[in-house]
């Protein structure tokens, strides 16, 4: 007995590669891809070839699907249970296939995404669409192998009297590979493959005459049939898939959206429950009152209510944006196509088609001239015994045996073998009733068959003739009408924030501490403007009548602005204590509030935001590049250097001027044109020249055609009323003038600049609270060599914390 070595020294590497190859191939070939002639997977064909071969066919009744699963795994498919009925349900479902190659009693699942009652409770039968897939398999039209275990037989393809494979279409995911070939409608596929029989070198561009696209079994509207041809061409290419959807008027101002079909693929349930989560979580979204399901037995219906005065048209952009109401289809027309996969273009898939078809009915015909034939041979045979009946009868009575009498009349009357056999086989009563006219009937029509049959197989012509026709019986019996509709363009979809969020007029107010808040007007009126809530400490920055669809930017000394939709700020009574702006977007702890500007639109050619640093530089940004999609956190605008700060945030038109100064008192005056705009993130261009010791201390825009005066106030408590005059217009980046005179002790310095006419009061605040308010024409005007007049007592009232122009009514 020879020794028989169990174990191999193999690199891991060939092992691995080795196997994972074999499984691989298998997979691809025997498992998740469709072979192009017949649109089915191995374990669909398998289904199917077991429900026909058992007679659970369409015309039969029910029977449980438990029996044909079992009979799938015992003879033809030897896996689990479970991915066969999974199988067999996907193909009972009107919301997966366009048409159901299987009719199933009881629940085979929902768009919900529920899974259907075990296989034990439900039954199916093969459905009438199906039996066409599988029509003339008993005529030897397509191989046949041994099953697993060589019990018995199973067809490698199914004749496929219909392009299933386009129909349906398929899905699957195997090892480097991946197909997805969508549904299209019956009839203009069929149509496709007929102008492709008519003309084998027709383009894409003439198929797409007949062929529009996807027909998915879910409607809904397709988009951009450049994505379609492209697929067509070359197996790979991209379409939107949106719902269907309808805005309806309500009573009381009011409008609902209405989906009545959803794109293919997408979980109803799950699709519902993120825009209920986009609902309660989003609060641009603030103008859906509810969403509900109503689908029912009759169709699909799912209800977004909407509350008054909200633009639907606005809402389901957004939601169709933001969730599978509308979702791309990515074409990857992947398929068996001679034992291999590859990559199909539509001309592709019919030529393939054709060639099955044409294999198919040469086939068939040649099984149908052989059964003919033998039975014309027969026939003449029967007609030649009936013509000597009685001779016919003596020789068989004179036999000892049936092989003895087929003997003697092959050798008596030159009968052949088949058709002594026919004849010693007659029952005695044909041999009385056998109509010799009835027989030469038969043998008239068998020689016609036998002609018709020769002619298919030998001109190749009549053979596409009869292919058509089969086609066309198929069209007439089968067709439904188109569910989805083509659009030609993709459209954009533009979510503009303002048709989100409710339109309500609000009083938007902010604190130089950072207490933020939005009023109703209800509200702010009930307290009559008065006992606004803050901290004795804090001031209003800010405070402006503001609709909800508006904008809020909030600068900070560090150079950054925080962007606020109106709707978003906290709704807060008038009042009550506001909102801290880190509890909204997260801020240092030394970061302050130094201006805020209210935004109606961003769109605004015109407009631009100005800045100035403690440094002196400055810089000018359109006011368009500040509107930001995502804003949970500060965004910079000026890029700081070192110790600086930035002092000053204004909205400007190019036709403002711009005066700086130092806390020293020199001072420029420029033209706004003459700053450049750059982006928002940059750090400007140098303003003013600032010596070391010195700050900006000071910035006011001026409008040159109307008629403005400055107020200074300085640091000791003086002020002083100075005509623009006083100050030529000059360039920026200079060192400037002097508007406050030099003294050797206690100098004034720069407090800040006010802008004022001669209508306007103004007020000083110190920091122990003392408020002095001062009529502008209470003030003499003086020159830039002077200092003005002291008006605050800063030793006694503390030092100056604010000075600001009086609102006039």
């Amino acid at each position: 007995m020879s020794f028989v070595e169990k174990f191999q020294d193999l690199p891991l590497e060939e092992v691995m590669g080795d196997r994972f190859g074999r499984y691989s191939k298998y997979i691809i070939q025997d498992r998740a891809l469709p072979d192009t002639r017949d649109g089915l997977k191995p374990v669909q064909r398998r289904i199917m070839y077991a429900m026909f071969h058992e007679g659970n066919t369409f015309d039969k009744p029910f029977r449980k699907s438990a029996k044909t699963v079992g009979n799938v795994i015992g003879n033809y498919h030897p896996h689990g249970d479970t991915s066969v009925y999974d199988a067999m349900v996907r193909m009972s479902q009107d919301w997966k296939s366009r048409h159901m190659l299987v009719e199933m009693h009881g629940n085979n699942g929902s768009v919900d995404g529920d899974p259907p009652a075990a296989m034990r409770y439900t039954e199916a039968r093969l459905s009438a669409i199906a039996a066409e897939l599988l029509r003339d398999i008993n005529k030897n039209t397509v191989e046949f192998v041994p099953n697993f275990d060589d019990q018995d037989m199973e067809p490698t393809v199914l004749p496929s009297r219909f392009p299933n494979l386009l129909v349906n279409g398929a899905t699957g995911i195997s090892a480097g590979y991946a197909t997805d070939i969508p549904p299209h409608n019956l009839q203009e596929a069929l149509d496709a493959v007929l102008m492709r029989l008519d003309n084998k070198s027709c383009t894409v561009d003439e198929l797409m005459t007949v062929i529009k696209g996807p027909d998915f079994p879910t409607g809904g509207i397709i988009q951009g049939v450049d994505g379609i041809k492209k697929a067509y061409e070359t197996g790979k290419g991209k379409i939107i898939v949106r719902s269907r959807t309808e805005i309806e008027q309500l009573k009381g101002n009011k409008e609902q959206i209405i989906i009545t079909e959803i794109p293919f693929e997408v979980n109803k349930a799950n699709m519902i429950r993120k825009m209920d989560e986009l609902r309660v979580n989003d609060r641009r979204l603030d103008g859906i009152s509810e969403i509900r399901d109503e689908s029912d037995r009759n169709g699909l219906r799912i209800v977004v209510e909407l509350k008054k005065d909200v633009p639907a048209q606005g809402i389901l952009n957004f939601l169709l944006k933001s969730t599978d109401l509308q979702v791309s289809y990515n074409f990857n027309m992947i398929a068996i196509h001679n034992r291999r996969p590859m990559m199909m273009t539509l001309p592709l898939m019919l030529d393939a088609y054709i060639d099955h078809q044409k294999e198919i009915v040469r086939r068939r015909s040649q099984y149908d001239l052989t059964r003919a034939e033998d039975r014309l041979h027969i026939v003449e045979g029967l007609m030649k015994a009936l013509s000597i009946l009685d001779e016919v009868i003596e020789t068989i009575r004179a036999s000892k045996d049936k092989r003895d009498a087929k003997n003697n009349i092959i050798e008596k009357f030159g009968f052949s073998e088949e058709q002594a056999e026919a004849i010693v086989s007659l029952q005695l009563y044909r041999l009385t009733n056998t109509d010799i006219t009835q027989l030469q009937k038969e043998q008239d029509e068998l020689h016609e068959l036998v002609v018709k049959l020769k002619a298919i197989l030998e001109d190749e012509k009549k053979l596409i003739r009869v292919i058509k026709s089969e086609l066309n019986d198929i069209k007439k019996r089968f067709t439904l009408p188109r569910l989805s509709t083509i659009e030609a363009e993709i459209e954009e979809i533009k979510v503009t924030r303002d048709v989100l969020v409710p339109s309500e007029e609000v009083v938007v107010t902010v604190t130089k501490d950072g207490y933020v808040k939005r009023t109703s007007l209800r509200s702010h009126s009930a307290s009559n403007g008065k006992d606004f809530a803050m901290k004795d400490s804090d001031y209003l920055l800010y405070e402006a009548n503001l609709n909800t669809q508006h904008h809020l930017l909030l600068f900070t000394n560090k150079g950054h602005y925080i962007y606020q939709p109106v709707h978003e700020l906290p709704d807060i009574r008038w009042k009550d204590l506001g909102q801290h702006i880190s509890s909204i977007v997260p801020i240092d702890s030394n970061e302050e509030i130094i201006e805020v500007i209210g935004i109606e639109t961003f769109e605004q050619p015109n407009m631009y935001v100005f800045t100035a640093t403690k440094e002196g530089q400055i810089k000018r940004s359109a006011l368009a590049d500040y509107i930001v999609t995502r804003y949970s956190k500060p965004i910079k605008t000026m890029n700081l250097k070192g110790e600086d700060e930035m002092i000053f945030a204004r909205l400007v038109t190019d036709k403002e001027e711009v005066l700086l100064s130092t806390n020293t008192s020199y001072t420029i005056r420029f033209p706004m044109e003459d700053l450049p705009v750059t982006g928002v993130k940059t750090a400007g261009v140098k303003g003013i020249i600032v010596k070391e010791g010195e700050y900006l201390a000071a910035v006011a825009l001026l409008k040159p055609d109307q008629e403005q005066e400055l107020v200074i106030v300085t640091q000791r408590g003086a002020v002083k009323r100075m005509l623009l005059s006083e100050l030529e217009l000059g360039n920026r980046a200079k060192r400037g003038v002097v508007i406050l005179k030099e003294l050797k002790s206690n100098p004034h310095r720069i407090f800040t600049i006010l802008v004022v006419n001669f209508r306007n009061t103004f007020t000083i605040e110190t920091e122990k609270g003392v408020q002095e308010t001062i009529s502008v024409t209470s003030l003499t005007r003086a020159d830039r060599y002077s200092n003005g007049s002291l008006r605050i007592d800063t030793e006694g009232d503390g030092a100056i914390s604010r000075a600001y122009v009086e609102k006039t009514e």
